[in-house]
């Protein structure tokens, strides 16, 4: 993936300085990978917060400042989330006023290490990547690309790379991650996210999964449409990316993860939708490019 060289987004929050706290009793961090995994591209922040309160008692000390000395990973870390916010600012842009006749109003990235205050409350690393509707900002722990690699499998070995670190996922399989939470914003701003939060509020358990496993796909859809435009506009793409990014959509399938720790699937408790939706929705917008062919609730799953 080519992204050097480009604009990197001012709309960016670095909080990784300062003593971050540290979870109180039992380690998030020492959770199964599928628990991990289940909590990122997308997590509902509400539930996820209600899900890991119990085990984070200690919240004092959130670091609300940027590093004073960035290593050069870190600083590198910075410049690629930068510049992929930066990509969705440009493409979705032109994509509201081409095909909503509307303006975009791009969300904030926070960047934390460890544990962060946000909209939603206190998040912890361990949950992974989320978009918080509350304060319309995403936020990312950049030591998750790292565990997307070493825990999750979802490598990089077979395109080109711009990215000097060798222990982490692949530079487009990151992007893609950056692109699906920013699609969660996309559903804020058309409205869709408070739709289904209504739905799910007077739905059973079962429906409301079902909801969010829609709302997820629609989201990866998203992050379809922009990798089109961004094509379209920086010929980023390198032989391998797309391939890398269908890979990694497999391995955040829900059945996918439930059957790697479990060994058994159960489909009623699905909240993100299966290898194979994950891969067709994503690939879908990715061929498409059109905001219109990305209607999930409306068309079969």
């Amino acid at each position: 993936m080519r992204w050097k060289g480009r604009r990197v987004s001012t709309n960016v929050e670095d909080r990784r300085g300062g003593g971050g706290a540290k979870a109180g009793g039992i380690s998030i961090l020492g959770l199964v990978v599928a628990f991990v995994a289940w909590k990122f591209f997308g997590v509902d922040p509400q539930q996820a917060y209600q899900a890991t309160k119990q085990v984070t008692q200690q919240t004092a000390g959130v670091e609300t400042k940027g590093l004073d000395q960035p290593t050069p990973d870190q600083q590198e870390a910075m410049d690629f989330v930068g510049t992929v916010l930066a990509d969705t600012e440009d493409t979705w842009t032109q994509v509201f006023k081409s095909q909503l006749n509307a303006q975009y109003v791009p969300p904030k990235l926070v960047m934390f290490s460890g544990t962060v205050n946000s909209g939603c409350g206190t998040a912890q690393a361990a949950m992974g990547p989320f978009y918080c509707p509350a304060d319309r900002k995403v936020y990312i722990d950049t030591t998750f690309f790292k565990d997307m690699r070493t825990q999750m499998g979802i490598g990089g070995e077979q395109n080109q790379t711009e990215l000097s670190r060798q222990d982490q996922a692949g530079d487009f399989a990151q992007a893609y991650v950056v692109a699906h939470e920013v699609g969660h914003h996309i559903q804020t701003l058309l409205g869709i996210s408070e739709q289904v939060q209504k739905a799910r509020a007077q739905a059973n358990k079962a429906q409301a999964n079902h909801l969010s496993v829609l709302q997820e796909l629609q989201a990866d859809c998203l992050a379809g449409i922009w990798a089109n435009h961004n094509q379209q506009r920086t010929q980023f793409l390198e032989q391998g990316d797309v391939e890398e990014a269908m890979d990694a959509a497999h391995k955040i399938g829900d059945d996918y993860l439930q059957k790697s720790a479990t060994g058994q699937v159960v489909p009623d408790s699905f909240t993100h939708g299966t290898s194979q939706q994950r891969m067709t929705w994503f690939k879908k917008g990715l061929t498409s490019g059109r905001i219109d062919s990305c209607d999930t609730f409306n068309n079969p799953v």
